[in-house]
């Protein structure tokens, strides 16, 4: 075994956030670091996802993934290098993909750790575009959403990292307009000019009811829903007959402590017999071997574009988070360790 650090530091949740978090809700913290145990690999991170899902998950409430312990390690997705192994197919170098984020060092069970190829893809896309994120948008999309050719599709949150993979999804399989909502006007020319959306606007800039009806006049056939809130019921509103919508996040409602009000046009949703549905990425893992192979090829090719925002220093981990909910990333926000 190779001499190993003595110390790791990782993030601790603290208190649970009433609203906003704010940094006095964590703390970064030093634990030993150890040989692993049989059937384990230790691995040095070099990169971290934080994603809009962790702040619900600092809510001490039932939901489909369990909430983060007071005074432990936050954990998410993480890609690193092995520098000790105790557990057979795993070699020190070797680089893996895993769930124990937030820290420099991971004590990983090797059947939790899959290896990954850095020359392939740059290992931080081993978390964004070739990972949970791009899944995500791919089952979302193709699977839930029932996406076919000449479909119209809308998406907020378009400049994120699960959304900025929709509709370039979408456009490549031939949708026949795609249009973005984003939070600010730089983001939303990134959505034309970089990643050809069809039409964008800053939902910032007037009710997103208005601006999606002037961007779709005839209409859309698909909502993939990032935002919740004002921007579902301008979709419900949009929504063609038979229109279906994706339901991946709310991020307009995870800090807010009082409930919000639904959208006032749900009866819209009989009339035109619309389908919403949710998508949690963990039921379509079936999909991964397809998933690779054809968003692999797209990125190959160049037609698919991925951004990605890089906050260096595990010490700066919870700024990040913060700026992920505020929306200072344009694509997948990485921690790099």
């Amino acid at each position: 075994m190779s001499v190993l650090p003595a110390s790791s530091r990782e993030w601790h949740l603290v208190a649970r956030p009433h609203g906003w978090p704010t940094p006095a809700d964590f703390a970064l913290r030093e634990t030993p670091v150890t040989e692993p145990a049989e059937g384990r690999v230790l691995v040095r991170n070099l990169h971290f996802s934080v994603d809009p899902y962790m702040r619900g998950r600092m809510n001490d409430v039932k939901s489909y993934i369990p909430p983060f312990k007071l005074d432990h390690p936050m954990d998410g997705g993480a890609v690193g290098e092995v520098i000790a192994s105790n557990a057979e197919g795993f070699a020190v170098g070797d680089h893996v993909l895993h769930g124990l984020g937030w820290r420099e060092y991971a004590d990983v069970p090797a059947q939790h750790a899959t290896k990954v190829d850095p020359a392939l893809a740059p290992l931080s896309a081993y978390l964004g575009v070739l990972g949970m994120t791009g899944l995500t948008a791919y089952a979302g999309l193709f699977d839930v959403a029932s996406f076919k050719e000449g479909d119209a599709v809308f998406v907020s949150g378009a400049a994120g990292a699960v959304g900025s993979q929709v509709g370039q999804m979408a456009r490549l399989r031939g949708a026949s307009r795609v249009i973005g909502s984003a939070g600010s006007d730089e983001k939303v020319k990134f959505l034309v000019e970089e990643l050809g959306f069809d039409a964008a606007f800053n939902y910032k800039n007037g009710p997103v009811k208005d601006q999606l009806r002037e961007a779709a006049p005839d209409g859309i056939d698909v909502y993939f829903d990032n935002v919740g809130g004002e921007h579902l019921e301008a979709a419900i509103s949009s929504l063609n007959v038979h229109g279906r919508a994706t339901i991946c996040g709310m991020i307009a409602q995870y800090n807010d402590t009082e409930p919000v009000a639904g959208p006032r046009n749900m009866a819209m949703i009989i009339g035109k017999r619309l389908r919403l549905q949710g998508v949690l990425v963990g039921d379509h893992y079936g999909l991964q071997q397809q998933f690779v192979q054809e968003v692999g090829g797209w990125l190959g090719s160049g037609e698919l574009k991925h951004r990605e925002t890089f906050v260096d220093g595990i010490e700066n981990g919870v700024d990040a988070f913060l700026g992920l909910l505020r929306g200072d990333n344009t694509g997948k926000m990485i921690v790099s360790v």
